[in-house]
């Protein structure tokens, strides 16, 4: 634990700090294992194009899992050590998804990253002027959890867009 670190913390504590992001770390092995899995599953229409965007955002899950997990520990934390805590603990829900239709599957991915980015909001709200390096981690995660909203939606729109105009023809 690095005491000089922790002094930095104004009116906010430590273990306050560390549930937050244990709550989130719970959220981003999650999220991590929504997109791996969906990657497998999905099917339909620009499948490829899907499985290649849930592929990136399940690598910068696992790396927003490292850098909350990183934090945890430089306050004096331990990250939630059992898979089965994560369930426990997540504030977004874990959506197995049961049907692997592309839009299906992307639907569930945007409500996912809808969710992360309510998160990270609040945890950035609770931590500015308190907490200045836990809130420059939040903010870049929130910044890459605001883009992945974005792509997922715009590939959604594109899909069904493709999808209305075969309907025409």
């Amino acid at each position: 634990m690095a005491r000089k670190g922790i002094s930095i913390l104004k009116g906010i504590e430590a273990d306050e700090v560390i549930a937050l992001l244990n709550k989130a770390y719970a959220d981003e092995w999650l999220a991590y294992y929504q997109y791996f899995i969906e990657a497998k599953v999905v099917k339909g229409i620009m499948k490829d194009g899907v499985v290649a965007e849930l592929n990136q955002h399940a690598a910068d899950e696992l790396r927003h899992a490292t850098m909350v997990a990183d934090r945890i520990l430089q306050l004096g934390g331990e990250p939630l050590i059992h898979p089965k805590d994560w369930f426990t603990y997540a504030n977004c829900a874990y959506e197995a998804p049961t049907n692997p239709d592309v839009l299906k599957v992307l639907e569930q991915a945007i409500k996912g990253e809808q969710c992360a980015i309510d998160v990270y909001s609040k945890i950035a709200e609770i931590t500015q002027g308190k907490d200045i390096v836990t809130y420059d981690i939040v903010s870049q995660i929130l910044a890459d959890e605001v883009e992945h909203e974005e792509d997922l939606q715009a590939l959604y729109e594109d899909i069904q867009e493709f999808i209305d105009q075969f309907k025409l023809k």
